[in-house]
């Protein structure tokens, strides 16, 4: 694993918005960020006494300078490589993600529906590659307010290390508090023959919960005592929890399982629910 945190480019405003907060990140975990367009039809040698604007290479060329600019104009100090290669986009970002810390994609805004549109080639490379992915939508590479908390989705049947890595570092980085949410349904026995709840045993399940979720967190809140936690039990579907309790972050982290027993791979309904709706840049960290 390098330390290079690579962005696709290709010269749309999501595009822009996913460089500008690549750099960023990059700029924090002081690494290199690579700028990456992938065009089949690439020449591979500039083409001979063709004039600039008929050359094949041209607009591919002109779509990294721009974004390299960019990211001079707010990170001048930053280590900038620039990467033009003739592959498919699918296959180019899979190879680069194998050679990054982070790979970092712009993602389509459907008008006023808060929703990700993801294209083919976004979500083949969310479900395939094993490297943590950010997803970021064009009016979102605006900061948002300095105190704004990183989230992160945990499920405690399989607390998921490397998303509480992912999180923890993240926030420590910003110097952001993190708020990690749970979200569970209640258990059957907490429901009377009316179908009401039952409010001592809706206590007894948050008060369970919590105390699990705090063993979760101890040794990450050891590892970074800077860091403010903020854990919430919240009993409702998990992705309806997170959604709401992210509703201010600046980042919200969320989990895949990258080696499933399934023929192809899948992405569950909460990263489902958190990359069509999430207000922020969605990370998308995936685990065994």
């Amino acid at each position: 694993m390098q330390d290079v945190v690579t962005v696709g480019v290709d010269g749309t405003p999501e595009a822009t918005a996913a460089v500008l907060w690549a750099a960023h990140e990059a700029e924090l975990r002081r690494a290199r960020l690579r700028l990456l367009h992938a065009w089949v039809l690439l020449a591979p040698e500039p083409e001979p006494e063709v004039p600039p604007e008929d050359d094949r290479n041209y607009w591919p060329h002109r779509i990294v300078g721009e974004a390299r600019a960019a990211v001079r104009d707010r990170h001048p100090a930053l280590p900038v490589d620039e990467a033009l290669v003739a592959k498919d986009p699918l296959v180019a970002l899979e190879e680069a993600a194998e050679q990054s810390c982070l790979l970092v994609l712009g993602s389509r805004d459907l008008g006023g529906v808060a929703r990700y549109v993801m294209g083919e080639t976004g979500l083949q490379v969310v479900a395939h590659t094993g490297t943590p992915t950010v997803l970021v939508r064009a009016r979102q590479g605006a900061a948002r307010a300095p105190d704004a908390p990183v989230a992160a989705a945990l499920s405690l049947h399989e607390p998921c290390q490397a998303l509480l890595s992912f999180a923890f570092g993240s926030a420590a980085r910003r110097g952001a508090p993190l708020r990690v949410v749970h979200g569970r349904h209640l258990p059957s026995y907490a429901y009377n023959r009316g179908g009401g709840v039952e409010p001592v045993a809706a206590r007894e399940a948050v008060a369970a919960a919590r105390e699990e979720l705090a063993a979760a967190l101890r040794p990450w809140r050891e590892k970074y005592p800077e860091v403010v936690v903020d854990p919430r039990v919240e009993l409702e579907s998990p992705a309806r929890a997170l959604l709401r309790d992210a509703a201010d972050a600046a980042l919200l982290v969320v989990g895949r399982r990258h080696k499933l027993r399934f023929p192809a791979p899948r992405i569950g309904h909460v990263v489902q629910a958190a990359v069509h709706h999430a207000p922020c840049p969605v990370a998308i960290v995936p685990h065994e």
